[in-house]
């Protein structure tokens, strides 16, 4: 089925008054672009990755070394979305800002 903004309406579950800086864990999904297929192609019922799928799934395995204030969990690369778990660790250091940034 493809998407049809007309019909499929999403709407945020997020918690009104809740920081999402505080230590737990998260459930995160994120969507390309117009919900192009550019990860990849479900082929006998998994995912191949392509070339773009592979960057999304590195990128997502270094997220922990260069943000040691979190901790990846179980993830899923999808042809035009990704799903993954990521904690926040209590007490590594203040999480809005004060991080350690990756070098360009």
């Amino acid at each position: 089925m493809k998407f049809n903004p007309d019909k499929h309406h999403r709407r945020s579950i997020r918690l009104k008054e809740y920081d999402y800086s505080r230590p737990g864990a998260y459930f995160v999904t994120l969507c390309v672009h117009d919900r192009e297929c550019l990860f990849g192609d479900i082929t006998g019922g998994e995912i191949c990755l392509n070339e773009y799928g592979k960057i999304v799934q590195t990128e997502w395995l270094k997220s922990s070394e260069i943000r040691n204030e979190i901790k990846l969990d179980v993830y899923q690369i999808m042809p035009n979305h990704f799903h993954g778990i990521v904690i926040i660790r209590n007490g590594t250091m203040d999480c809005r800002g004060n991080r350690p940034i990756a070098p360009t």
